[in-house]
């Protein structure tokens, strides 16, 4: 799958998509590598859009709740203007006018509370939402900071990886081992066919070997003598 995946999408978008596609199902990201950081790039991305668009939410809210109480006080700034003109009605005589405006009055005073509870509830969710808002930026503000740590934690990560390989590849340690193995072998190699050369030779043999020569030594010192002996001597 990943290898279709590589193929249709290039190596390195693939990598970015399987890594998203692991962490979405709970499947272990790569440790410490660059896919771990796509993807967490990934997901800051997915929360700063979705901070966007709750922020659009609360304006919306905001919106709505402002309409809401200009609705409430413009009912109330009405009720005062029918009391007003109640007054005035009945303060002229005009008595049908006077009982049409205030019925008005009642009407408005019938509605207020609950226009009242309705602008209260919306001011309670528009409070908890910007709660929530803000309480959201700050932990976006958070995952930024360790997006950027983590950035410096795998260039380090990278950096040390890249030591721990040349350091492996110039392994002059190991190098000097293999040399102290191949030169202990070549003297316990010297030492065991010098043990299979004493072990192949026969005592018997060599002290044979030794008579004969000490015999044959003993030989020539004698004719050597014999010769001496036999040289005619000379007249003074």
């Amino acid at each position: 799958m990943k290898k279709v995946i590589y193929w249709l999408m290039g190596e390195k978008a693939g990598r970015s998509l399987v890594g998203m596609w692991n962490w979405m199902w709970g499947l272990p990201v790569e440790s410490g590598g660059k896919v771990a950081v796509e993807v967490a790039e990934q997901s800051l991305q997915s929360m700063q859009e979705s901070v966007q668009k709750l922020a659009t939410a609360v304006a919306t809210q905001v919106a709505a709740y402002e309409r809401a109480k200009q609705k409430y006080e413009a009912k109330i700034k009405e009720m005062q203007t029918f009391e007003r003109q109640a007054a005035i009605a009945q303060s002229s005589g005009n008595e049908e006018a006077a009982r049409l405006a205030m019925s008005k009055v009642i009407q408005i005073e019938q509605l207020l509370p609950q226009l009242e509870v309705q602008v209260q509830q919306a001011e309670q969710y528009v409070r908890a939402s910007k709660e929530k808002l803000n309480r959201e930026r700050m932990k976006l503000e958070e995952y930024k900071t360790d997006m950027q740590n983590m950035k410096d934690l795998a260039e380090i990560n990278e950096a040390l990886g890249t030591i721990a390989k040349v350091n492996s590849d110039m392994d002059i340690s190991s190098a000097r081992y293999q040399f102290e193995e191949a030169k202990s072998a070549v003297q316990r190699r010297n030492l065991q066919q010098n043990a299979l050369a004493e072990l192949s030779e026969n005592p018997s043999e060599r002290i044979q070997a030794d008579l004969e020569k000490m015999t044959q030594d003993d030989e020539v010192s004698r004719r050597l003598q014999m010769l001496d002996s036999s040289k005619p001597k000379q007249l003074p």
